[in-house]
């Protein structure tokens, strides 16, 4: 079975690779769209490919239907691997938390799920055992039977990586394949698309709009009081008295004192005074909704606004009210610097289209009348050309999972114990630098 898999997917990838037309150039522009424009190596290449023949598609077919449609002597055992790959495959990045002379154990640290897989190749079966327990993967893996699994393309190896460096690389993860986050796991992505949901509510419950511009200062001010009352909400909702010690609500719960422990979490209120608490056996599985904090490059502004969507999530902007000001003018064009504005919003990737979106509703003549000059395109029209606009700078029209949703506790936990390890780091009296401002998951 294992060997009849490693014929299938190279057959698999040599036809994607001889292939002409239509899916060569669906090809060049999948590797186009993914690329950081770094150099990719020869696996980072193949693990596009390999990506390519289950999330690509030529007109409303993807390679692996392509290739089936020409290939007609497949037999039904291969047609139902082929069929498990293109709707159970998934990138992620693995520990090792078990090697056999066969086989690996790996955790999916998104996810915290364990998988046993069997290597994609003689030639990586012959590299295992150089591996080591607890080193770090980034890998697709797809279905080989009901127990087993089987890398689909090359393994990115990362080493064994310190708290630190591993959730800068499950920052970098989630940033670079934002589609692929919970693939494994579909109740946490609809645990975190509901916190989104959640936290929209609380916003303009809180704010009494879904938009508001202060100073930094003061809208900073104003988060901390936002994020306090959140959490004793939430406080309230799970029936957890905020006043109580833990050790209190330890012998309350009647739980073990180390469960307790490593599910409390520190609240993000500005005095830190709360404590938000999961006491429900199933602990492990909760979601927690990350920091509310404006950046620190719009502290010292002079106008921020903080916009929410219960989609799109949560945006800080320091121009919006310039922008929407030059909507409002009788002549933009005596606005100064308003061509770069426009410019910086169209290139900008933290200005997404539901901000495009907004804008239009605004002031829509005047908006298209702006984008006509700047852009110099005197037939732009901007209730059907607005989304091919957006597209062209590489905006999706349709929204990613936003910063402000929810993230596993087991992750949580991490990214805490990792910004406590930096900041222990740089406190150190032989190190004369600042110390860390905080830590980006």
């Amino acid at each position: 079975m294992l060997e009849k898999a490693w014929t299938l997917k190279q057959n698999l990838i040599d036809f994607v690779m001889d292939a002409e037309g239509d899916l060569a150039v669906a090809l060049e522009a999948f590797a186009a769209a993914r690329s950081t424009g770094e150099r990719y190596d020869i696996a980072q290449q193949n693990q596009v490919i390999d990506s390519f023949t289950v999330e690509g598609k030529v007109g409303d077919k993807t390679p692996i239907d392509i290739f089936i449609e020409s290939q007609p002597d497949l037999t039904q055992s291969e047609l139902g691997l082929l069929e498990s790959w293109q709707h159970r495959s998934f990138p992620a990045l693995f520990e090792i938390t078990q090697i056999s002379p066969d086989s690996l154990e790996m955790m999916n640290w998104l996810t915290a799920k364990h998988y046993a897989v069997k290597p994609n190749s003689a030639n990586f079966l012959e590299q295992m055992s150089r591996l080591k327990l607890g080193e770090i993967l980034r890998a697709r893996i797809a279905p080989l039977t009901d127990d087993w699994w089987i890398l689909s393309g090359p393994a990115i190896q990362m080493g064994k990586l310190g708290k630190p460096k591993l959730a800068v690389a499950i920052g970098n993860f989630k940033q670079n394949y934002k589609n692929n986050l919970y693939s494994d796991a579909p109740e946490l992505l609809e645990q975190a698309w509901k916190s989104v949901e959640k936290y929209d509510e609380d916003f303009t419950e809180f704010f009494g709009s879904d938009e508001v511009t202060l100073s930094g200062y003061h809208l900073n001010k104003k988060l901390a009081e936002f994020q306090e009352v959140i959490t004793k909400k939430h406080l309230a909702e799970i029936g957890v008295d905020e006043t109580k010690s833990l050790a209190d609500m330890v012998e309350d719960a009647g739980v073990d004192r180390e469960e307790v422990k490593a599910a409390a979490i520190a609240a993000a209120g500005a005095d830190a005074k709360a404590v938000e608490v999961m006491l429900d056996s199933n602990a492990s599985s909760k979601m927690v909704t990350p920091k509310v904090e404006l950046p620190d490059r719009f502290k010292k502004a002079e106008k921020v606004t903080a916009l929410s969507h219960p989609r799109w999530g949560q945006t800080f902007l320091s121009t919006y009210a310039q922008f929407t000001e030059m909507l409002a003018a009788e002549d933009f064009s005596t606005i100064p610097g308003y061509e770069k504005l426009v410019r910086s919003y169209l290139e900008d990737t933290a200005i997404n289209a539901w901000i495009w979106q907004r804008l239009a509703k605004v002031n829509p003549a005047k908006l298209e009348q702006i984008l006509q000059t700047v852009l110099q395109r005197t037939d732009f029209a901007i209730e059907t050309d607005l989304d091919s606009l957006l597209q062209e700078f590489k905006k999706p029209l349709e929204p990613e999972l936003p910063e402000i949703a929810s993230v596993p506790l087991h992750l949580n936990n991490l990214f805490q114990q990792a910004l406590g390890e930096v900041n222990k780091s740089k406190s150190k009296p032989q190190d004369k630098k600042k110390s860390s401002k905080g830590f980006k998951s």
